[in-house]
């Protein structure tokens, strides 16, 4: 294959404390979306910088975010963990919730008029284009609530991480994360194994394969090829803490998120 630049990947904003030494040291911004929200899910909200809700992702936060501290006020968590934009077509955001967070002077931009993208995109795109005092020079979007529920949205998800090819999108749930491997990088995943793995998979999305290889897996690829109909690397295996892959095509990389 062609000598291609190293894109870096680590699931680092997993961890209590994101070590200065990691590469990539990226900025991260997260995005709730209606789907239950992940039990780390503050502990992504402490590493973001900016937080950001889909539309009905609104609801989510506001009602089960007191649940992760039961000792305390529900009000007071509320109040803490205040999104800084909600964003979407407006169809499942409770009246309540938007004025309530309306009241402490989270922005809303109202997108109704937009049936053409999904509610995820109009956030990307937000994030993207208009977050102002962001550093998106090395920016990671953290997106909960975005695997489980109705088929249809989590595709839906799934192609909004390829239409936003060239940003840094993770998209998780309790049980695992995914995000996409560019065909135009070399891949290095570094493995934090106190919180996730070993289960992982790579999955071509797009187009077939008709070479990928990886080092640092149970049943490694060698220039192997991969389609819908033929081979996908599912139920694979971590083997070591640093996983490289090379494909001709853009892969989807998952991997399982232990329950601690």
């Amino acid at each position: 294959m062609i000598a291609m630049d190293l894109m870096h990947h680590s699931s680092c904003f997993l961890l209590p404390t994101i070590p200065l030494q990691r590469r990539p040291s990226l900025t991260y911004a997260l995005l709730v979306l209606n789907q239950n929200l992940p039990r780390f899910t503050p502990l992504l909200w402490n590493h973001a910088q900016l937080h950001l809700c889909a539309d009905g992702g609104a609801n989510r936060l506001y009602d089960e975010m007191p649940l992760f501290f039961p000792q305390e006020d529900a009000s007071d968590v509320r109040r803490r963990y205040k999104p800084d934009v909600i964003k979407g077509d407006m169809d499942s955001i409770r009246r309540e919730v938007l004025e309530f967070y309306a009241s402490l002077g989270t922005e809303i931009v109202d997108k109704s008029h937009d049936q053409d993208t999904t509610d995820l995109h109009k956030c990307v795109t937000y994030i993207r284009d208009s977050a102002s005092g962001l550093d998106k020079s090395n920016l990671c979007v953290l997106v909960v609530g975005a695997l489980g529920g109705r088929f249809d949205h989590e595709m839906g998800n799934l192609n909004v991480i390829c239409r936003f090819s060239s940003m840094r999108i993770v998209l998780l749930s309790n049980d695992s994360l995914i995000h996409l491997l560019p065909r135009t990088y070399c891949h290095e995943i570094h493995i934090q194994t106190s919180v996730e793995g070993p289960h992982c998979g790579l999955i071509p999305i797009g187009t077939p394969s008709k070479s990928s290889t990886t080092t640092g897996l149970q049943w490694d690829l060698n220039n192997t090829a991969m389609e819908f109909g033929g081979l996908v690397s599912t139920s694979n295996i971590v083997k070591e803490e640093k996983v490289t892959v090379q494909s001709d095509c853009d892969l989807l990389w998952t991997i399982s998120i232990k329950k601690l």
